[in-house]
């Protein structure tokens, strides 16, 4: 039932970070812009939980390369929202 999650999640991530691209092709919007590289950083994250939970279980331990992912989503996304101006 995790793989599924796990899948489910990372499948997620990479599908808003696609739709979020394609708007900010549309539009030239930046905040779209510092979204999707929030969705993609965050698409990352979710395939290394992938390949740390489910394909290398007990070899690596990639929680620490995971953290530092998913803090530079964070900060990408802080970024957009406090440096970008309508």
């Amino acid at each position: 039932m995790a793989a599924v999650i796990y899948t489910l999640c990372a499948l997620t991530s990479i599908t808003c970070l696609v739709l979020l691209w394609r708007s900010w092709r549309a539009s030239g919007a930046r905040l779209l812009f510092w979204s999707a590289m929030c969705f993609a950083a965050l698409s990352v994250n979710n395939v290394l939980l992938v390949i740390d939970r489910l394909v290398l279980p007990t070899e690596v331990d990639l929680g620490t390369l995971r953290l530092i992912w998913a803090l530079a989503a964070v900060l990408l996304l802080l970024f957009g929202l406090i440096w970008e101006e309508d």
